[in-house]
């Protein structure tokens, strides 16, 4: 599932983030000032209108992926929805504003600073004086310090997905108030802001049963302008009603509805009147674009202005007149008939909606896994990465959804926050010499002599198996000719659409769900024509072709990731690197692939952090080995590290210097480009459908909801500016 508006560390934490490793280059010295990191590349579009002018009362019905399993994001199966729903009903010290950095919630903190650091950094929290749960008790240091007891790692009983941070703090005490809380860390913590976000009632941290179990399927107390009113698993939906208790503004919505709506049948949903509010895809949003100019969307191809009538009448001309129509031609007929006005129906219906447009706190990247195989040698792996132009990349996924086509510059934050800066000169840019003299120096000669390989060995992991004659990569990219193979589905190949001069387009296709709830992989606008290659001489050494295994999952909706991958291909045949793409089941593309280590290059996306030096750290971490002789990666799934990122890692985390922190992030995040473990290419776009009478709400980028300000637009009032930064603190 998406990680809708901001990048939740409920959610990071819980998610498995993203692999890269680290070269053993010299220390690169100023690595840019603090306004490198600008401005995010897209703006929140969320139809910005003052309190005033927004209705009071009424229901917005909000499509999610699940109704969650547990409302406790601290443990392993919370996923998005866990976050949404945590936003809305418990308290948070820091949210993020809409340049994904954290602001002080005034709502329920008055203030917090260091007011020590020797002995011990010691940071005390003044809380908003009206701050209750809604069992009437006031919110203090007894629920701080049971969180930190639950989530400290000591007690193996409680059943924590994460910790971070919170092993760092030696103890927590009341202040000189019962409105203080003082917070004493064993080792200076850099991002204590990341601390207590959300904070959970000492009756659901307080005791293992409690956290394992109390807070799974409810949540009795709550501390936020909306409560769980009801979960209604029968009909997948979780609704949220108005905090009476609620001391901060008040909720401008009665209520809020979160239904469970599969992403492939939100426009339909949308249509019925069913949901109000939905993030939707590419294909999707072309349906609600179409629906506001006339055009009938996928029926009749982009752009072409044909109206679904004219695509039936069409459809009844190639096929001939009543009389010499067979009668299933007559029987097909009459139903697209039934499907054309259906449609018809339906986009008139759309009309009341329109697409909020920005970008996800999230990037896709290319993982190389680098544990063993061909990709173990650094040359390679460099040279993977310097066949690739992430601008190109870029483009396609973006420029035809009208955002910014910027390639991601960092893997550790993204445009518009403290630590982004551009560090990929580490690496260098795209440079097909300098690709093949990478691969020359290690060995690989084009066209050597290739031994013959057994035909049915396993292309990733124990369910694939090659099947058939395999073509070159680089001459067709329909799944059932590019010599990919789908396990499990040796005759289900998708149908590649294909261009008037013969080239094939990318297809429409929802985000693909990995098992954590992340979303891997990247948007392929509808109607993109893959460019023509130029495949140099195939690369052997010692007998063997220099062919890389490229894990796609399988699924509905994972037509895009097939090309991109495609385009990929390409432009490794350039440099004379082969790929064997191979695709797996959805279930198993993590556990039994991506995290067991059975691929060399795999595509899928990761959220972003306002606290990377925590949240980035097992990501990129030397993997060390177990006691049982197993490799523990942590989250590092491309298996390369150095000992000096981790040192970097450590040292930011550990400095209260604001400026040395953002400077080591930095550092760090140079030498995981120069290690090519992982090579990110662009922010993930983010497309919500929205009835066009909901205001503050929609593509919220970066920024945490304000779900207190949400509502529908007075009769009368009018929006303003369709995309616009609000403030983040209140």
């Amino acid at each position: 599932m998406s990680h809708d508006g901001v990048g939740p560390r409920a959610v990071m934490r819980s998610v498995a983030f993203l692999t890269a490793g680290a070269l053993a280059v010299p220390l690169l010295s100023g690595c840019g000032s603090a306004d490198e990191a600008g401005k995010p590349l897209a703006r929140q579009d969320i139809a910005p209108v003052g309190r005033a002018q927004v209705a009071e009362g009424g229901t917005l019905r909000w499509a999610v992926d699940t109704v969650p399993e547990t409302f406790n994001t601290f443990q392993s199966d919370a996923d998005a929805t866990t976050t949404r729903v945590a936003q809305a009903v418990l308290p948070s010290m820091y949210r993020l504003d809409a340049t994904g950095r954290p602001q002080r919630d005034s709502d329920y903190l008055e203030s917090a600073k260091v007011v020590d650091t020797e002995p011990k950094q010691v940071v005390l929290y003044k809380l908003n004086q009206q701050a209750v749960w809604s069992d009437g008790r006031e919110i203090g240091a007894a629920d701080f310090a049971a969180q930190w007891r639950a989530l400290s790692g000591k007690d193996s009983a409680y059943w924590t997905a994460r910790n971070a941070g919170y092993e760092r703090i030696e103890k927590i005490e009341r202040g000189d108030n019962d409105l203080e809380v003082r917070v004493t860390f064993k080792r200076t913590y850099a991002d204590w802001r990341s601390l207590f976000s959300p904070l959970y009632p000492k009756d659901v941290m307080g005791t293992p049963d409690a956290f394992n179990d109390g807070a799974r399927r409810k949540l009795k107390v709550t501390a936020g302008p909306f409560v769980v009113k009801k979960v209604d698993r029968k009909n997948d939906r979780v609704r949220l009603t108005r905090n009476t208790r609620w001391w901060g503004r008040p909720a401008k919505l009665s209520e809020i509805v979160l239904t469970a709506v599969p992403r492939d049948e939100r426009a339909s949903a949308l249509a019925a009147g069913k949901i109000d509010l939905a993030e939707i895809d590419p294909a999707a949003a072309q349906r609600v674009d179409g629906a506001a100019n006339g055009t009938a969307g996928p029926l009749a191809g982009p752009g072409s202005g044909r109206t679904a009538a004219k695509a039936l009448r069409s459809w009844a001309l190639a096929h001939g007149s009543d009389e010499d129509t067979a009668e299933d031609e007559v029987e097909a007929r009459t139903e697209l008939r039934k499907q054309v006005a259906k449609w018809e129906e339906q986009q008139k219906a759309l009309r009341d909606f329109e697409v909020r447009r920005s970008l996800e706190p999230a990037y896709t990247q290319l993982a190389l896994n680098g544990a063993d195989g061909l990709l173990a040698d650094e040359r390679v792996r460099r040279a993977v990465a310097r066949a690739l132009d992430r601008k190109e990349l870029a483009k396609v996924v973006l420029k035809p959804l009208g955002l910014p086509a910027e390639p991601v510059g960092s893997h550790l934050a993204l445009a518009g926050q403290d630590a982004y800066a551009d560090n990929s000169g580490a690496l260098g840019g795209q440079d097909t010499a300098e690709a093949q003299a990478l691969l020359a120096d290690a060995g690989w000669v084009p066209g050597g002599p290739v031994e013959k390989q057994e035909k049915a060995e396993k292309a990733a992991g124990s369910e694939g198996k090659k099947a058939g004659g395999k073509k070159s990569d680089s001459d067709d990219d329909s799944a059932d000719g590019d010599g990919t193979y789908v396990v499990g589905e040796d005759d289900k190949g998708w149908t590649a659409r294909r261009s008037d001069d013969g080239r094939q387009l990318a297809q429409d296709g929802k985000q693909f769900k990995q098992v954590h709830g992340g979303a891997p992989g990247a948007y392929a606008p509808k109607g993109t024509a893959a460019p023509a290659a130029a495949p140099a001489k195939a690369l052997a050494k010692d007998g063997k072709a220099l062919s890389l295994r490229f894990v796609l999952p399988s699924g509905p909706g994972s037509e895009p990731l097939a090309a991109v991958a495609a385009r990929i291909t390409r432009m490794l045949a350039k440099v004379g690197i082969g790929t064997d793409i191979t695709k797996v089941s959805d279930e198993s593309y993590f556990k039994d692939h991506i995290a067991s280590g059975q691929y060399d290059l795999a595509l899928y996306s990761w959220p972003g952090s306002a606290f990377p030096a925590t949240d980035a750290r097992p990501i990129y971490a030397k993997p060390v080995p177990a006691a049982d002789g197993s490799l523990n990666v942590e989250q590092n799934y491309t298996r390369v590290g150095t000992d000096q990122v981790d040192q970097l890692f450590e040292q930011a985390v550990s400095t209260l210097d604001e400026g040395e922190k953002r400077s080591l992030i930095r550092k760090a995040d140079s030498r995981i480009w120069a290690a090519a473990g992982s090579i990110p290419l662009y922010q993930r776009p983010q497309l919500t459908a929205v009835r066009k009478s909901v205001v503050n709400a929609g593509a919220f980028g970066f920024q945490t909801p304000v779900y207190e300000d949400m509502g529908f637009l007075k009769k009368g009032a009018k929006k303003g500016a369709k995309a616009s930064a609000s403030p983040s603190a209140k």
